[in-house]
């Protein structure tokens, strides 16, 4: 099914090194000021820039059902007044929202806007999100920041990863479990930001919105007719549960072939990346590389069964279907590939389709199949996280996560819209059943993981790199143990 594409665009988390190297600084813990939390559901990270309108005439749409509510009902403090925040700035500081704000496009963004209206005034303060750091130098402005203090009030955005860990061990970042405005055990923090960022009773970051759909398998249309296999087939499979790894590899078999009868395979099952094969394949059959125990210990997971399974038949998977690239080929040799129509199957992040919009196939997308040790498909959470500094005192910091639970809060009579997100996706997309059907899921099934966390940890020389066929992934695990066992002793410290 084609849709008309919306007119705005999500900005798009980029990935790579942040800069190491954070220094130190004093927690403020303490008495939080008098408050109490209100209901709370979900919003986009870029909110200001959702549109949910542009859908064909005849489909279907949940904007339509929904009607402005009531705002909620005021919080008040100890004397029965609305909390004053005092006139308070507060900025959520990230790299990419641009300062502007735009006309509200639809209903929905209309009715946000009024909500967020009206806590501004109701509590006397302001907030708006905006790009004040660059991408390269968020970490570092961070424990700048953090270290010595300001007059501002801000909500730092950071990325997952080692230097996040090292701030936090530093203790750079509030012990946002101390502030009693915030309820984590909200369905709007499920995406496990909260979790990762947890010692002990502590909770050093948050993400009171939707959680990014991730990793999945892309599929040439073109090439699954040729191979007499209906493209919408594969998404029946998963709204079937069906999609699994047998059925998976069922399909491969029947779709590389060679074509021509030269005696050399033309049209390959997959021409992927491995390092982008073995951790999917890892989440989807309920294992990880390195998980956290009730104690909030990192431990390793690299020799659990679910693991081990995993890594064994990512091995005989790529084996078997993946084109065999040059030595010399680009380091982006998978995905030039796939674009040229020189194999049917490719494991990449969602965001990746819109690297492929002058491809002359159409594609789809599903969720990465399920293991045989899973009852659903899932994908690796790996969301950027919200940081108040340490610096700050217990009233400033109390104020600051007072407003941002409001501002993640629910739009009053939209709590069941989920539509928002959607619409920069079908942009990118060939198809609606890649958002509808794959994503839709993606959000609400989801895994955190720890190993991004761990300094020293890298799986490409400690993993992915190392296993074959004479060396298994068993036996690198046994190889590695002893070296991940001395970085995991140092992380939990």
């Amino acid at each position: 099914m084609k849709r008309k594409m919306a007119e705005k665009v999500l900005a798009l988390s980029l990935a790579a090194a942040m800069v190491a190297g954070l220094a130190g600084c004093g927690n403020n813990a303490g008495e939080s000021a008098d408050g109490n939390t209100g209901s709370s559901s979900e919003v986009l990270e870029q909110s200001n820039q959702q549109d949910a309108s542009g859908a064909e005439e005849g489909s279907s749409s949940e904007e339509g059902d929904q009607q402005s509510g009531e705002m909620p009902a005021v919080i008040t403090d100890s004397n029965g007044n609305p909390i004053d925040l005092g006139g308070m700035e507060i900025i959520i500081r990230d790299w990419w929202t641009p300062d502007e704000e735009n006309e509200p496009a639809n209903s929905f963004e209309e009715a946000q806007e009024e909500y967020r209206d009206w806590i501004q005034e109701t509590y006397n303060f302001t907030i708006k999100q905006v790009s004040i750091s660059t991408w390269e130098s968020v970490p570092e402005d961070f424990v700048n920041y953090a270290t010595t203090g300001g007059s501002e009030n801000y909500v730092f955005v950071l990325r997952q990863g080692q230097e996040l860990v090292a701030a936090m061990n530093s203790g750079l970042m509030y012990d946002l479990a101390s502030l009693d405005c915030l309820d984590f055990s909200e369905d709007k923090w499920k995406d496990g930001v909260n979790e990762m960022l947890s010692k002990g009773d502590a909770v050093y970051g948050m993400r009171g919105i939707t959680p990014e759909p991730r990793g999945g398998i892309y599929f040439n249309k073109r090439l699954l007719e040729e191979a007499g296999i209906k493209p919408d087939s594969i998404y029946e499979l998963q709204e079937n549960m069906e999609w699994t790894w047998s059925k998976f590899e069922e399909i491969c078999s029947k779709v590389q072939a060679d074509t021509d009868n030269d005696g050399v395979i033309d049209r390959y099952a997959m021409v992927c990346i491995t390092q982008d094969f073995y951790p999917m394949a890892v989440y989807s059959n309920g294992g990880e590389f390195i998980g956290m125990d009730e104690s909030g210990k990192y431990i390793n997971r690299l020799d659990s069964s679910e693991t081990i399974e995993a890594l064994n038949w990512s091995l005989d998977m790529i084996d078997r279907f993946n084109k065999v690239f040059d030595e010399d080929a680009a380091w982006d040799y998978g995905y030039t590939a796939f674009a040229n129509g020189e194999g049917v199957f490719i494991p990449q992040e969602s965001f990746k389709a819109g690297d492929w919009e002058n491809m002359a196939d159409d594609f789809g997308f599903v969720c990465f199949p399920m293991g045989p040790k899973m009852q659903d498909y899932t994908n690796c959470y790996t969301d950027n996280v919200m940081v108040i500094p340490a610096c700050y005192n217990a009233e400033k910091a109390w104020k600051i996560a007072f407003a941002y639970n409001l501002f993640t809060d629910p739009v009053p009579g939209w709590e069941d819209y989920n539509e928002s997100w959607k619409s920069s996706y079908y942009e990118k997309f060939r198809d609606t059943e890649a958002v509808d059907l794959t994503m839709a899921r993606m959000t609400e099934n989801g895994m955190v993981t720890y190993h991004t966390f761990i300094p020293g940890l890298d799986l490409g020389p400690d993993v992915y790199w190392n296993i074959n066929k004479d060396n298994t992934p068993a036996q690198q695990a046994e190889t590695i143990r002893n070296t991940w066992a001395a970085y995991l002793e140092e992380a939990n410290k």
